[in-house]
């Protein structure tokens, strides 16, 4: 039933047309998308399914894009998110002033569609490495994700692939404690219902497949919250 869920990107803009581009390109590149109208349902999309990326619109109703930038980098949950900036404003100061706010990249309306795809594959290398196929190493621990192979101290550990996308997760933002809800949305996919429970039969067994070779066990169980790795 699972699969291995694309990068979801949080579309945040209030013209419909606009929206709906975004939406066509990023769906056919791959990505899921999840949209927001306005920066108060923003933030909200933000907490229910922490994005591995946002596309911001600058003026935006009830709160601004602006503002929005700010808060999200202002909490150590969300500020490793990549932010890209869309704004009809082109003069520099207004480029310093979304960038100075947190921002990673800002575009200038109207910007070309294809030059947005490569800006937002080039955030995902940072927030997302391993669905681009690049190794990821914490600790003892070696995830290659193009070879979908797994090694502690050298040796390989074999996973099945909820296990793997799990694994993943953790060791793209180590020490990072993800809910149950979290993980579900970002291993299982959002569109799919699946009981919290089943995140803790597949966290024992990525445990246990962790330890058989006699290493301690690198995932922390966070009482009342979800779990992290370290």
């Amino acid at each position: 039933m699972a699969r291995t869920t694309e990068p979801t990107v949080l579309v945040v803009e209030d013209e419909t047309s606009q929206r709906e581009v975004l939406r066509y390109n990023l769906e056919a590149d791959g990505f899921q998308v999840i949209m927001a109208e306005n920066g108060e349902e923003a933030l909200l999309q933000v907490d229910e399914y922490m994005p591995d990326i946002i596309l911001l619109d600058w003026m935006i109703p009830l709160v601004s894009g602006i503002e929005v930038c700010r808060r999200i980098k202002l909490r150590s949950d969300t500020r490793a998110i990549p932010i890209i900036m869309l704004s009809a404003r082109s003069e520099e100061i207004d480029r310093v002033r979304g960038l100075e706010t947190g921002a990673d990249d800002y575009m200038v309306k109207p910007y070309s569609v294809i030059e947005l795809m490569a800006r937002v594959r080039t955030q995902l290398r940072r927030s997302r490495p391993a669905s681009v196929g690049e190794q990821l190493e914490y600790e003892d621990l070696l995830l290659d994700a193009e070879s979908h192979k797994v090694f502690r101290q050298g040796e390989e550990i074999r996973l099945g692939p909820t296990e793997f996308r799990i694994l993943s997760t953790f060791m793209e933002r180590p020490e990072r404690v993800w809910s149950r809800e979290q993980l579900l949305n970002r291993v299982w996919g959002r569109d799919l219902y699946v009981d919290t429970r089943t995140v803790d039969v597949h966290i024992g067994r990525l445990r246990k497949a962790l330890m058989q070779n006699g290493g301690g066990d690198p995932v922390r169980t966070v009482r009342g919250v979800g779990y992290s790795l370290g």
